[in-house]
């Protein structure tokens, strides 16, 4: 299963902003230019992160971008639930009709392998994308002065 963009984005945002210092904080812009990405783009992903309560916009001269709770709390497997269409093919969705649904048995071999993707994302979180928080913190540096 490949995750889109959208959800991407939004785990590299938590990534970056996970590996602030305490209390830190950060900007779209600056965020854009790290990871070379559209502020357009991302400023729809930090705003949906905000309204998620991922994180915490700040506005002002000391505003900015923050976590909005600790990354233990911010659990990779429910993030890609909010943020992804499950639905792997057209027949996970109700409406659609397939002439062979009454027989087919791809539909449960697809849900069973869609359950163990997120069985393992679900037993990680922030804080276990954040263990190298040092190494993240000096790429995302050098990343800055280029």
């Amino acid at each position: 299963m490949q995750l889109t963009s959208y959800t991407d984005y939004s785990l590299r945002v938590l990534i970056y902003v996970g590996s602030l210092p305490e209390g830190g904080r950060t900007s779209i812009k600056e965020i854009a230019s790290v990871y070379q990405l559209s502020s357009n783009h991302l400023q729809k992903i930090v705003h949906e992160l905000g309204r998620k309560k991922y994180i915490e916009t700040i506005r002002g001269r000391n505003g900015g971008i923050q976590l909005g709770t600790n990354p233990e709390n911010i659990n990779v497997g429910t993030l890609v639930r909010e943020f992804e269409d499950m639905a792997l093919v057209d027949c996970f969705n109700e409406n659609q009709l397939c002439a062979i649904s009454p027989v087919c048995r791809l539909k449960s071999v697809l849900h069973k392998a869609n359950d163990a993707f997120l069985q393992v994302l679900d037993a990680y979180t922030l804080a276990d994308l954040l263990v190298n928080k040092d190494d993240l913190a000096s790429i995302f540096r050098a990343q800055l002065k280029t």
